[in-house]
């Protein structure tokens, strides 16, 4: 039925639920939920997009396409991190909400004609937006992906006087450079580039951190203890030293990623806590295998430990507040009740070696 509507022209997307979840700074992002039937239609449109734009899209570049991931990301960012002096840090201010639509349009437009296309990606780009309290609200402003790439690797990457590598998922991105300077010239050019499309930099999240081998002698003589770490996709590097004492690029779960995980557990507990034990578990590990899928990276099993030992001690206290006799609850026989329902131990998912295998420079 969908699809006699698409082929017909009838189909007009319904309004875009509007949610609002946390972020990192204790604002909120709003996140656009449509209904089942329109993100079928959706997919109609991409498996017709998707092989036209994914030849052109730079390989930096790994938001949203097929067999890359945020972990990918991750990876290549580390290590390029691992090659480079000056790491540029950058965040956009309010990227998804600022682009206009017509400038997003004009885009799509250069890369197809298909006159069916246009009218729905033109469509959903304007569908209004539900609000919680049941009102619409219309829009003129969209979300971009791509107004960066090209532009840095045809006009920027040529004029600099050493090297210097993107990494970017989708509004989250850094830029790596052998020379400061280049890394100066070039967060100038992009604000003036960003400033075209309606977009600015966020000045508090943007930062120029000296990166590498060299950087804890260096953060010595400008009088810090250590040197500064960036943050990207939910994970913070840092520069460290391994056991034989060479540098290395280390990586652990962001601060305030792990402070909203373990609130989020902590929720999910206290709300089953009458549920039967095994399906209190089954939920638990649903969200603990979840968390280790993400952040199971190379270097960062001490993070998972500690989500594991703090969701092993409220669920314990859950337990106890179950009835009168549940602060009799000791740690033996907490300790029996795992046994016959274990919680899921941290692993993790890219070690070492697999983690560099996904950087390949």
């Amino acid at each position: 039925m969908i699809w006699n509507r698409m082929s017909s022209g009838s189909y007009f997307p319904p309004p875009v639920r509007r949610v609002d979840i946390p972020k990192d700074d204790s604002k909120t992002r709003p996140l656009g939920i449509p209904t089942v039937a329109d993100r079928v239609a959706q997919m109609v449109v991409k498996r017709f997009l998707e092989p036209l734009l994914e030849p052109r899209v730079h390989k930096d570049s790994y938001g949203y396409r097929p067999g890359k991931s945020a972990l990918d990301a991750v990876g290549m960012a580390r290590q390029r991190c691992w090659r480079h002096a000056w790491v540029l840090d950058l965040d956009i201010r309010a990227f998804f909400d600022s682009i206009e639509t017509n400038l997003l349009m004009r885009a799509v437009r250069k890369h197809t004609d298909c006159p069916w296309v246009l009218m729905y990606i033109e469509r959903w780009l304007k569908a209004p937006v539900q609000m919680a309290d049941g009102s619409l609200i219309g829009r003129d402003r969209g979300t971009p992906q791509g107004v960066l790439d090209l532009w840095f690797e045809r006009a920027v990457k040529v004029r600099l006087r050493g090297e210097a590598r993107l990494v970017r998922y989708i509004d989250d991105f850094v830029i790596c450079f052998q020379y400061r300077e280049d890394a100066l010239r070039v967060t100038d050019a992009l604000r003036h580039r960003l400033g075209k499309f309606g977009l600015a930099l966020e000045p508090t999240k943007t930062k120029l951190v000296e990166f590498g081998r060299f950087a804890q002698r260096h953060a010595g003589k400008r009088g810090r203890n250590r040197p500064e770490t960036i943050y990207f996709l939910g994970l913070t590097l840092y520069c460290t030293r391994n056991r034989k004492g060479n540098f290395k690029v280390g990586m652990r779960t962001e601060k305030s990623r792990l402070k909203r995980s373990l609130l989020s557990l902590q929720e999910l507990m206290w709300r089953i806590r009458h549920y039967k034990i095994s399906d209190q578990v089954a939920e638990i590990n649903r969200v603990l295998r979840g968390h280790y899928a993400y952040y199971g990276v190379a270097g960062n099993l001490r993070s998972l430990i500690k989500v594991y030992q703090v969701v092993e001690r409220y669920w314990r206290r859950m337990l106890c507040s179950r009835s009168r006799d549940g602060g009799r609850l000791s740690w033996g026989a907490f300790n029996q009740i795992k046994e016959r329902n274990p919680l899921l131990r941290p692993k993790l998912r890219l070690p070492h070696r697999e983690l560099q295998a996904l950087a390949v420079l």
